[in-house]
């Protein structure tokens, strides 16, 4: 058998366009991926097949353009833009005595090199020895054979058997670990809950430029760049806005068309995140001629994990890059901001984007006129110390009218500190 390189930099793409499949794989997109991974891709070889071969997924004569440009290019693995099974991947490596990787393994191996936090890390290793779970015996035929030596003859299990019981312990160890993160989880999530705290989760394609609009907007420090998952770990910060107060901004991992299952299931709980927001920014690259591909994948990827009924405002990024274009703001018949055009590097329309977030999450602020007596002293002291008044106007009568406006929550919970009830409150039209 051949031996296995420790890296493989000199990568050959091999992208199959199939006749019987509408929903293929972009070619384009793939190159990103190889190269976020840091990976060379030397050529991509390309072909047109109605449907995949059961046994080398690719004829013999696209197998024999590949080995080619193996030699050619000296490459130390060949990447597939598609998912492989396990023993297309095994015959595959037979053939060409080179070491193949599909697109799960490719984006998996960018996952494990993203990831910072010990939940990120145990989320990645439980995808790997998911996606290696059925892959044990690609390259190490020794496996199968069975144990020998003295007091090891005999009935037994073979190495290969030893390693899947390995696996699977290891898979349920990581699992309980992880279980124990969403819990962690759930009682951050109940706590800001209790206290009533918005949580605005951006989400969107990779590389559509969310950590470096979380940046502009929370003035983090979260690694931002020009490539495919740049971020993995889940990032939280705390957020004062006008009229609505504190708010908690959450910046998410990407998502990608045909994200293997193994990954969304395995990352349930950073996306579990954007399941419990108050208000989701689905951020989009403007310039991206696959715009609104992107969308869709999005939008299907929240379906998957129930976060298709949160609210959301699109937030169309990247507008520097696009012809004579101004920021602005887009509204329903409702009147109501569903698209914002903005540019997180410029900061063109940050400022609309958050009057577009407040205006979202105010449909629970009030507005009131109220008729405070000589009597309501302490209701108007609270008022005022909360931030909450924006006029107030003296009648002879020793009354006084106070505009306010803030959270219902918050006003509920200042008429109670000031002994007031609901009811009893006199308000002006």
């Amino acid at each position: 058998m051949f031996e296995r390189p420790d890296v493989g930099e000199r990568a050959i793409l091999v992208h199959i366009e199939f006749t019987a499949h509408d929903d293929t794989e972009d070619p384009g997109e793939f190159r990103e991926l190889v190269t976020s991974a840091g990976v060379e891709p030397m050529t991509m070889v390309t072909g047109t097949r109605k449907q995949p071969s059961p046994r080398l997924f690719v004829g013999d004569g696209k197998l024999e353009e590949i080995r080619d440009a193996v030699a050619a290019y000296e490459a130390d693995v060949v990447l597939f833009n598609h998912a492989l099974k396990p023993s297309q991947e095994r015959n595959i490596e037979r053939e060409l005595q080179c070491r193949v990787l599909d697109r799960t393994g490719v984006i998996l191996d960018i996952f494990a090199q993203r990831a910072r936090t010990h939940e990120g890390k145990l989320q990645v290793e439980l995808a790997q020895l998911e996606h290696m779970s059925t892959r044990l015996i690609r390259g190490w035929t020794h496996l199968e054979r069975q144990k020998g030596g003295i007091g090891l003859r005999g009935p037994g299990e073979t190495q290969l058997e030893t390693d899947r019981r390995l696996l699977r312990e290891r898979i349920k160890s990581i699992n309980k670990r992880l279980e124990k993160v969403r819990k962690q989880r759930d009682q951050g999530r109940r706590a800001r809950k209790r206290a009533d705290i918005p949580t605005v989760s951006l989400v969107g394609y990779t590389n559509a430029g969310k950590s470096t609009l979380f940046n502009r907007i929370t003035t983090a420090s979260v690694y931002a760049a020009d490539q495919l998952f740049a971020t993995l770990d889940p990032t939280l910060r705390r957020l004062e806005l006008p009229d609505i107060g504190l708010v908690v901004m959450a910046d998410t991992v990407g998502f990608i068309r045909h994200l293997p299952h193994k990954l969304v299931e395995a990352f349930r709980a950073t996306l579990e995140e954007t399941t419990q927001a108050t208000l989701l920014l689905h951020v989009i690259d403007s310039y991206d001629e696959r715009r609104d591909d992107n969308i869709e994948q999005v939008e299907s990827v929240l379906a998957e994990i129930g976060a298709d009924e949160i609210p959301m405002l699109q937030v169309f990024n990247k507008i520097d890059l696009l012809d004579d274009f101004e920021p602005r703001i887009d509204r329903n018949e409702e009147g109501v901001p569903v698209r914002a055009w903005v540019s997180a590097v410029t900061g063109q329309g940050l400022d609309m984007l958050f009057d577009a977030v407040v205006e979202r999450l105010a449909e629970d602020v009030i507005h009131h006129f109220v008729l405070l007596g000589p009597a309501d002293g302490k209701l108007r002291a609270l008022l005022h110390e909360a931030g909450s008044v924006l006029s107030e106007e003296h009648r002879e009568t020793g009354d006084s009218v106070v505009e306010v406006r803030l959270q219902n929550r918050d006003w509920l919970q200042l008429l109670s500190r000031a002994g007031i009830s609901a009811a009893s409150v006199r308000l002006e039209d």
